[in-house]
């Protein structure tokens, strides 16, 4: 058991080109909404919000935002950074075939919620938690995920409906899968390449 959850951790992957458009059934669905939902937040309150999204012409709609958007970030690059992220894709929003938008609301569990008087951003690190959970869970489940970071929160939230005070924090692609790569893309094409643990580790102080 212990080892099925680390090969789980291992196996993860920010998935693109990999997506093969089959509906995701509603009870694995379900079962990965709810692993996320069972995610830990400060003061319990939970402040997390999930969008499905499957209509053709507002994935289109992200997808064309987000091709934008990366072509103004491509347009800052020179040279080998250029070349490197020109080979670098972001399909599966509409390959996908499902997007879940996840939203941080901040009113959520009142206007005192424990442990966030002194860290504001706790709830906004419940979300990502949620997330998380997310994500492994549809791995064990054998789909892929992909996380979109090319948008700007203010149309996203507006494509969805989100009301003002719910911040967009993702746009997950989520479907099935041929595979996933053993290699994640960023360091298969020469972007970044994994640390080791020992270059973030410290004891007791910082550099330690």
């Amino acid at each position: 058991m212990t080892d099925g959850f680390y090969d789980v951790v291992n196996r993860r992957r920010d998935t693109r080109r990999e997506f093969t458009g089959a509906p995701v059934p509603d009870d694995v669905l379900e079962r990965v909404l709810l692993a996320a939902h069972a995610a830990p937040s400060v003061g319990m309150s939970q402040p997390w919000d999930f969008v499905l999204v499957r209509a053709p012409q507002t994935l289109r709609a992200f997808r064309d935002h987000v091709a934008a958007e990366r072509e103004r970030f491509a347009a800052e690059l020179t040279g080998e950074r250029a070349e490197t992220f020109a080979r670098i894709k972001v399909e599966g929003i509409c390959e996908s075939g499902l997007g879940i938008v996840v939203g941080y609301d901040p009113t959520r569990g009142g206007p005192q919620v424990l442990g966030r008087h002194a860290i504001p951003d706790a709830g906004l690190y419940s979300v990502v938690c949620a997330i998380q959970n997310l994500w492994l869970a549809a791995t064990a489940e054998g789909l892929g995920v992909g996380w979109v970071s090319f948008y700007r929160k203010d149309f996203l939230r507006t494509l969805v409906g989100m009301p003002e005070q719910v911040r967009p924090v993702a746009w997950l692609c989520v479907g099935a899968v041929t595979d996933l790569p053993d290699v994640p893309d960023l360091e298969r094409f020469g972007w970044r390449a994994r640390s080791s643990l020992e270059t973030v580790l410290h004891t007791e102080r910082y550099g330690g």
